[in-house]
């Protein structure tokens, strides 16, 4: 099938690739000429695992184009697939300025070129409910009532790190539309993805829209019900590994999302989570879960800080900290509300010296604090004279470090894991004071400092 994919930021260039890797020609547009540019010449302009590869076969294949014209890539298209960004409001709501303005866009063409034949208009963008609605009403106010086009909501559940094996392999397909000619062409884009057990669901368009911020507040819900859980733990003298194993293991469950932590970033569960709470609201219905599961993850980080400073007595000028990890989470070079960073505002802040190190997110460090802090060429460079390390990101190469060594460049053998990476006991035999989060770390845990 002919594809248009509008935007080219982490949905669309992933989206694209992977519908290109199934023998799909698409089409991709983007109003950043640079972008353009570098993805045409064979540069990624994204990290994530895997896509590098297949973007290249499908580029010199000619399977996959990159322009500025929406014109010419939507003419040829049979199904448009609208991925552009939908960044938070400061009341939480999701700005739709880039989607209507498309909408807007394709109506005009429609009517330029009324006999381009039949479109299929797909937000792929997560979006609020009744989204589906506007776009239609935009494009139709242009279009004008002969031309056939039917938009449908599809949203996306790509995890960042795996997105590749996600597309290429669903879990399920949410198609939200109440016209079959549309269905059956989706259906038909998707039935090369599809493995045993790949479900295809088709629902009303509102439904569709519901279900993408539904699942990420519940995937949110999950992890916040964690950290508050941990925090119990530490109250208590309780060991929430061994109460993630024994819930987990609960079919009803599951093992997955239940990994206390300093909380959840990126670009989707914090926007998401906002923006339903504002359309529960606008809708005259709160969602009050939803609310303590964004209150609970915002005190989180806090929390984690707090604990490192009673460490140090509230003094922490002159000390040296080394930060393992910028990136929200590993397999990314995604920093939008990484937890660390709040961290690294309160050391700062405390007239601490800071030294980062992260295989892959250093410029979204380097973009946010410049020349106030360090950045270290390796985890090991970080260390060096460090009063503390702090774990914020559970990347592979930090889990089997040389203890040895790290306790040599180290001030003082201190470790603060955000993550609960390391072996609570094994790393007293280190020789290590280590602090994690809903276990029993250390000896004297519940009143140092």
């Amino acid at each position: 099938m002919n594809v248009a994919i509008v935007g080219t930021g982490y949905v669309g260039l992933v989206t694209g690739v992977c519908l290109a890797e199934r023998g799909n020609t698409v089409h991709c547009v983007d109003t950043n000429p640079e972008v353009v540019e570098k993805l045409n010449a064979g540069q990624v302009t994204i990290y994530e695992p895997g896509l590098d590869d297949i973007y290249l076969r499908n580029l010199k294949k000619g399977r996959i184009a990159f322009s500025g014209d929406l014109e010419k890539a939507v003419l040829l298209a049979e199904i448009i697939f609208l991925c552009l960004p939908t960044p938070p409001g400061d009341d939480g709501s999701a700005d739709l300025r880039y989607i209507l303005q498309v909408a807007d866009d394709l109506g005009k063409i429609f009517a330029r070129n009324p006999g381009a034949g039949y479109k299929v208009v797909v937000d792929k963008s997560t979006v609020p409910v009744g989204t589906s609605d506007k776009v239609l009403a935009a494009i139709r106010k242009n279009a004008g009532p002969a031309f056939g086009f039917n938009v449908v909501s599809n949203p996306e559940f790509l995890r960042e790190g795996f997105a590749v094996e996600d597309f290429l392999r669903p879990e399920r397909v949410v198609i939200g539309s109440s016209e079959e000619r549309a269905i059956v062409a989706l259906k038909d884009l998707y039935e090369p993805f599809l493995q045993t057990g790949s479900k295809v669901i088709v629902m009303d368009e509102k439904s569709a829209e519901v279900t993408k911020y539904a699942a990420n507040a519940f995937l949110a819900l999950k992890i916040s019900y964690m950290n508050d859980l941990a925090n119990f733990c530490d109250a208590v003298g309780a060991d929430i590994d061994r109460i993630r194993e024994g819930i987990g293991s609960d079919s009803r469950i599951g093992p997955k999302f239940l990994f206390p932590g300093l909380g959840y970033g990126g670009s989707c569960l914090p926007k998401d989570v906002k923006a339903l709470l504002k359309s529960a609201s606008d809708a005259g219905s709160a969602l009050s879960v939803l609310q303590a599961v964004e209150d609970i993850n915002q005190e989180q980080r806090k929390r984690f800080f707090r604990k490192m400073e009673r460490h140090f007595g509230g003094k922490l000028e002159g000390l040296r900290f080394a930060v393992w990890g910028i990136a929200f989470k590993p397999n990314t070079d995604d920093t939008r509300e990484a937890p660390v960073f709040h961290i690294i505002d309160e050391l700062l802040k405390g007239k601490a010296t800071v030294a980062v190190y992260d295989p892959e997110a250093m410029a979204g460090a380097r973009a946010r604090y410049g020349d106030r802090i360090e950045y270290a060429e390796s985890s090991y460079g970080a260390l060096q004279g460090a009063d503390t390390l702090v774990i914020a990101t559970e990347w592979f190469e930090f889990r089997k470090p040389d203890f040895r060594l790290m306790k040599t460049l180290m001030r003082q053998p201190v470790i603060f894991d955000g993550r609960n990476i390391y072996d609570p006991r094994k790393m007293r035999e280190h020789g290590f004071l280590y602090h994690s989060i809903g276990r029993k770390t250390h000896e004297h845990h519940a009143t140092e400092g």
